[in-house]
């Protein structure tokens, strides 16, 4: 299968202060996985085969209960083509060049 482009965005319920650092948890296990990322300022976009990104969905899930969240409201975008898309292929063209 092609790679493909999936956005994630975690809502953990936990204190308000506990948030952030919940959700950095939940990057630093984007970022062990090896795979391609990029964090935005509502969202996570990951591009990988859709089962590791799958895989990913439910990790984050475990991440943030293992962190104390009693509740986690995700939102998913997935971007599919069969013969594949990219991160890259989305935003090069409006990120800086120098």
């Amino acid at each position: 299968m092609s790679k493909i482009n999936l956005s994630l965005q975690v809502i953990p319920n936990v204190a308000e202060n506990l948030v952030y650092p919940v959700v950095d948890k939940v990057i630093a296990m984007i970022k062990q996985s090896g795979l391609i990322y990029e964090v935005g300022p509502m969202e996570t976009t990951i591009e990988g085969e859709l089962d590791e990104l799958l895989d990913i969905i439910k990790k984050a899930q475990n991440v943030c209960v293992k962190e104390g969240a009693t509740r986690v409201i995700s939102m998913i975008k997935i971007d599919y083509k069969p013969e594949g898309v990219t991160i890259n292929e989305k935003v090069e063209k409006y990120r800086k060049k120098e």
